[in-house]
């Protein structure tokens, strides 16, 4: 497996640069085009590079052409502020005179708390071949004064996506404590709406607008995870949506503490910034030594479809990314929490196979003390109390029946009561020796202790080593809460994300085979970072249907349908209580990695009969929804909206429409269906078996007359007028599936 993107980490000085090249022109403006996206880098002079454009690509421009463009865009000079113009550089310093946020701050006993890097190389590269990176540019530069080095890594990816990071090194004697290192992409004063996520565990991804005014507005996730950290942060036209309005926004790729903001000043200027959130003293750069930051990906397009569909197919590029067709799999949790049984998992097992699982879950209980959540969480050991013989006749029984085995562990975590804490009490996280209070009757293993460490990968490879074992669910259901290291007490956060990431390096070099699913009480680890050691993110521990449209809906601004795991819920919602169809439970996961989360002892005959027909239709049509564009639309008044996925050459698409609440009108109206080729025709007709409308397939009044015989239309017409959509009940949805007849106009031979 090839891992892209390095994480952020503390390293020694020398790292190699791009290959030399000779970017510039008499103009000074580095000109970089991929994916319909333009990065104009102002590069004259010997500061720090500024961006003059990010966004539409604007065309081939000569040298002329960008000199005349880096005039137009120089603003004059303003009363009462500085005697120069000052310019907003991808690490933003306060010495050009910028008065917002700085980008690095730190200081060096005191001193050095202010930086001015000059340039001493700057290189750029078009790596040929590369599946994903269209432009590399690395910028060197040093503050003398300061004792420290900067290096700036810009990429511009073939889908449009740009990427940038920085990397401080201390080159003087004496320690330099670091405080921040923020990148920052600028936005124009067209952008005056901010978007961003918030939300909490079984809530997560609910987005909030507000005007983008002059100040600060600051997302932090302290926790080293984040349910309530902002996925994205966009900023675009007021009103920007799923299909319009321009918008651009950032991603902080890192799995643990992250910040990132958006600012506007006085002086016009917008930016969006991010980096990680470091604690205080976390960070002391010794003579020589270097702190590289997270990659924080940027996306502009016009509408939310749009920039997502730059991180969509960046990941998609990704060599190490899934090609499989991704199994339909069930987890037994919400089935037997646990009471692990062996005849109830087997029985378990057998009804999976015979609705077309392909890939079985064992959950939290197979180890150790772990009858409950109070103990036994760090000693990796199965249990013999619960399996006498071992995992083996599970894991044969299902391997017997065609399935691939999961197995779920919690490596960063530990119960007090357990045989690993009370033999190391010193390796749980502390500052100094007050424990964080509890939370789940846990604690967080410190991985930065060689020991913990070691203790962990040890039995993680025993079991992964005796089992044939193909997919793990990782854990990590807990925040760290002051995250020192004993004796010291000193602050690890950073240290501890590290550690995770050589974690999980080491378990896939020893089982290349094995997927691994990124789970944290659900969505916490959903970032560009972890998705390069895993496979899957568990979207949220929420599957209540309802609730999980919005989860996933905007779960998709950054991740594609196939890295989402979303699964058939229980009748009765685990967490919310509520009850819904089958069909909303099944429809509702269709669209993601698909997976099942039910006793489907308890379901019926009809049922399983029913849920038989979903997973052949899911697997019917998985190969179209895990690599064709993602689109959206939605009613203004918020009781319904429509996802679909188009195939990449637009030949076909299977829409959903969902019935959020009571509409205000009756019949609901058209919906359009966009992202189809508008000069080819289109047959539109439900798809079994979404295709039920109010509990039967056919209800007077409900269905159009169209939903029995199918329409054939032009992809601009279904674009621009749509079709008319079935009356649903609230909490109801249909699939309709859209397949191109011929071209509506015939290319000239």
């Amino acid at each position: 497996m090839s891992i892209l993107p390095s994480p952020p980490d503390t390293v020694r000085a020398g790292a190699a640069g791009a290959t030399p090249g000779s970017p510039l022109g008499p103009s000074g403006v580095l000109a970089l085009r991929a994916g319909g996206t333009a990065l104009l880098l102002d590069c004259t002079g010997d500061r720090l590079p500024r961006v003059l454009h990010w966004g539409e690509d604007l065309g081939d421009l000569d040298d002329a052409a960008l000199a005349d463009l880096r005039l137009a865009a120089e603003p004059g000079l303003a009363s009462g502020q500085a005697d120069v113009v000052v310019p907003l550089s991808l690490v933003a310093e306060q010495s050009a005179g910028w008065m917002g946020t700085p980008g690095l701050t730190g200081h060096r006993e005191g001193r050095d708390f202010s930086t001015a890097f000059l340039v001493t190389a700057l290189t750029h590269e078009r790596p040929a071949g590369d599946p994903s990176v269209a432009h590399r540019v690395r910028v060197d530069a040093r503050d003398e004064t300061a004792g420290l080095a900067l290096g700036l890594d810009v990429e511009l990816l073939h889908p449009g996506l740009v990427r940038l990071r920085a990397e401080v090194t201390n080159v003087v004697e004496g320690l330099f404590d670091l405080a921040t290192l923020d990148v920052n992409l600028p936005v124009p004063l067209t952008s005056d709406e901010i978007l961003d996520l918030t939300g909490r565990h079984l809530r997560e991804r609910t987005p909030q607008r507000h005007a983008f005014t002059l100040g600060t507005h600051l997302r932090e996730s302290r926790r080293s995870r984040g349910h309530d950290a902002s996925l994205l942060l966009a900023a675009g036209e007021r009103g920007f949506g799923w299909r319009g309005g321009e918008v651009r926004a950032v991603h902080v790729a890192w799995h643990g503490n992250t910040r990132t903001y958006a600012e506007r000043t006085n002086l016009g200027t917008g930016l969006l910034a991010g980096g990680e959130l470091l604690l205080a003293g976390e960070i002391r750069l010794a003579t020589g030594d270097s702190y590289r930051g997270p990659w924080v990906y940027g996306s502009a397009a016009d509408g939310l479809d749009a920039m997502s569909a730059r991180f969509h197919g960046y990941l998609r590029s990704r060599p190490h990314h899934p090609r499989s067709p991704r199994p339909v799999l069930i987890n037994v949790w919400e089935a037997v929490y646990f009471d692990h049984r062996l005849d109830r998992l087997v029985a378990l097992a057998d009804l999976a196979a015979s609705v077309g699982v392909e890939r079985y879950v064992l959950d939290d209980g197979w180890f150790s003390s772990r009858r409950d959540d109070t103990s036994g969480l760090g000693d990796w050991t199965v249990s013999d109390e619960v399996w006498p013989d071992g995992l083996g006749p599970l894991v044969d029984h299902v391997h017997g029946l065609g399935m691939q085995f999961g197995l779920w562990f919690e490596p960063e975590m530990v119960n007090p009561d357990s045989d690993v804490a009370r033999a190391h009490p010193e390796w749980m996280l502390a500052a100094g020796e007050r424990l964080p209070v509890p939370a789940r009757h846990q604690q967080v293993l410190d991985l930065t202790h060689p020991g913990a460490y070691a203790h962990v990968r040890d039995q993680l490879l025993a079991v992964l080593d005796a089992y044939r074992i193909d997919y793990v669910k990782w854990d990590h259901n807990r925040d760290l809460v002051e995250p020192g290291h004993r004796p010291t007490g000193r602050p690890v956060a950073h240290a501890q994300a590290g550690a995770v990431l050589r974690l999980l390096a080491e378990i896939r070099a020893a089982h290349p085979h094995l997927e691994i699913e990124s789970c944290s009480g659900g969505g916490g680890r959903a970032d560009l970072g972890i998705l390069e050691l895993t496979d899957r993110i568990w979207t949220s521990d929420d599957i209540d249907p309802l609730e999980r449209q919005q989860i996933e809906a905007y779960t998709s601004l950054l991740l594609p349908p196939e890295l989402m795991g979303s699964h058939i819920a229980s009748p009765i919602s685990h967490s919310t209580g509520r009850g819904h169809s089958l069909d909303l439970r099944a429809g509702t996961a269709f669209f993601s990695h698909l997976g099942i989360e039910w006793d489907l002892t308890s379901a019926s005959p009809e049922e399983l009969d029913r849920l038989r027909l979903w997973v052949a239709a899911h697997q019917r049509h998985r190969d179209l929804l895990h690599t064709g564009t993602v689109v959206h639309d939605e009613r203004p008044d918020g009781s319904a909206w429509l996802r679909g996925v188009v195939a990449p050459d637009r030949s076909e698409a299977v829409y959903t429409v969902v019935a959020l609440t009571t509409s205000p009108v009756y019949p609901p109206g058209q919906f359009r269906l966009p992202g189809l080729d508008p000069d080819a025709l289109y047959d539109v007709r439900p798809l079994p078996p979404g295709d039920v409308v109010g509990g039967r397939t056919s209800q007077a009044g409900a269905t159009p007359p169209w939903w029995t015989r199918g329409v054939t239309l032009p992809g601009s017409v279904l674009a621009r007028v749509g079709v008319q959509a079935p009356g649903l009940h609230p909490e109801q949805m249909v699939l309709l599936h859209v397949t191109r007849v011929t071209p509506a106009t015939e290319e000239p031979s």
